[in-house]
């Protein structure tokens, strides 16, 4: 996908997520998320950060400056996460719609000449920030357990996050990823040959290190442990 079709894509799963938070009361978003230890209030709480910082990324950049992802570094962003989390569910819901109000205005003011400013992101450029924002957006979502599972994300949306996930093979393992429900196939790094078979989504979730919810097969070999996250 081009980089305007995967911002509509983004804009798009903005629209989802807020109607998705539309239901949630103080006794639900305290509820447990997909991620170990993280309420949905802990996950929406990065959800804000992360938003507003990958917002100031490209804000920066467009003025060909350069800014850290977040001040302070990864332990400012924990302790942010924690200190956002404990708040009420409708002073959270309003954080995340002004972070994704904040992402749309910065994305809105990118154009065609502005995908290859550098960022301090991974150093890499905008057009890999919004691909960040993407795959933030969309793995949170369904992380929320408010009804958005990995059978919905887009066909795309699992090209791109299986391409960045790649690292995640095992060492010495040559990982053939099967889709069951449509053509797609790949191979992931080399070695002892292991098939596993699944839909793509399901197949994309166990990348990520998600809950499946559906069947994965690989044969008479137990599933590999994965490789840490890229």
């Amino acid at each position: 996908m081009d980089h305007n079709e995967v911002r509509t894509e983004v804009l798009a799963g903005h629209g989802r997520l807020r109607g998705l938070l539309t239901g949630l009361t103080e006794v639900s978003v305290r509820e447990p998320s997909e991620l170990p230890g993280w309420s949905r209030a802990h996950v929406l709480s990065h959800v804000e950060g992360v938003g507003r910082a990958f917002a100031r990324q490209v804000r920066y950049a467009l003025k060909g400056e350069l800014v850290e992802v977040y001040d302070g570094g990864r332990p400012a962003r924990d302790a942010a996460i924690e200190a956002g989390a404990p708040r009420s569910v409708d002073a959270l819901r309003t954080a995340v719609a002004d972070a994704l109000a904040e992402a749309e205005d910065a994305w809105a003011a990118v154009g065609p000449r502005d995908w290859a400013r550098p960022v301090r992101h991974r150093d890499s450029d905008v057009a890999a920030v919004l691909r960040a924002w993407w795959r933030e957006l969309e793995i949170h979502t369904v992380d929320l357990r408010l009804g958005r599972v990995p059978g919905d994300w887009p066909r795309a949306f699992c090209a791109h996050a299986l391409d960045f996930l790649a690292p995640r093979a095992p060492e010495g393992v040559r990982l053939t990823l099967e889709a069951t429900d449509g053509p797609e196939r790949r191979e992931l790094g080399a070695g002892a040959p292991l098939t596993v078979r699944g839909r793509l989504g399901d197949l994309t979730a166990w990348m990520a290190g998600r809950e499946v919810p559906g069947p994965l097969d690989s044969g008479s070999t137990p599933l590999p442990e994965l490789a840490p996250w890229p």
